[in-house]
């Protein structure tokens, strides 16, 4: 169904579809369950993404998110082993923030992410399909995880079985500076007042603002 509404093809070698998979519980629990981005990323599709969109910089940044995500969430790889590898790269090139760096620099660290699946003895799956149904399982895994049962408890949510996973479309926030993403609160987060509030940040995507790798806008 949504290949046909998108009239793209999971997986394609050309203008691939990608999607995001994500919980969706009756009731919300902000961050504390998994996420994943640009599933159908691999070697093939990046770059039929790059040529697509005429923005290889973008098509690499997508997919250096991939390897880290699918490692931190699916495979259990430490987050702070593919943060090494991007700080190695800031030093070397000089760069402050991700956004700082060009297409070839983000080619780089693709191949600095596969490092870190080797060293830790894991493998990255080409495979579109296999990325996806892991990733599903990884999202109703996060159910049952550490961080979310705490919060249940101290939030006393109780009565819900389990979580649906929501299996979306890829809007890109990360494809320049005339892209985004944010989130908007009805209330004010931190005093409860009947307020708009929110955040964003330029040529991010959504994982960004959760992780604070940058400082958001108001």
């Amino acid at each position: 169904r949504i290949e046909n509404d998108m009239g793209k093809k999971f997986g394609a070698n050309e203008d691939p579809l990608l999607f995001s998979c994500r919980s969706g519980a009756a009731i919300s629990m902000p961050g504390m369950m998994d996420t994943v981005l640009n599933i159908g990323l691999n070697d093939t599709t990046v770059q039929a993404l790059a040529k697509a969109t005429k923005n290889p910089r973008f098509a690499y940044d997508a997919y250096r998110r991939l390897l880290d995500m699918f490692g931190d969430v699916v495979l259990g790889m430490p987050h702070e082993a593919f943060e090494e590898k991007m700080n190695h790269l800031k030093s070397k090139t000089g760069a402050v923030n991700d956004v700082d760096f060009t297409a070839d620099q983000l080619k780089e660290l693709v191949e600095l992410y596969k490092q870190v699946y080797k060293e830790s003895g894991e493998v990255f799956p080409e495979d579109p399909y296999e990325q996806l149904r892991a990733c599903i399982k990884a999202v109703f895994g996060s159910w049952n995880s550490e961080r979310a049962i705490k919060y249940r408890e101290i939030k006393q949510i109780t009565g819900l079985i389990g979580t649906a996973c929501n299996i979306q479309c890829m809007v890109f926030g990360n494809l320049g500076n005339s892209s985004g993403t944010g989130v908007a609160f009805s209330r004010h987060p931190g005093t409860g007042a009947n307020e708009m509030m929110g955040e964003y940040l330029i040529n991010a995507q959504g994982e960004d603002v959760v992780a604070g790798i940058r400082t958001p806008e108001p």
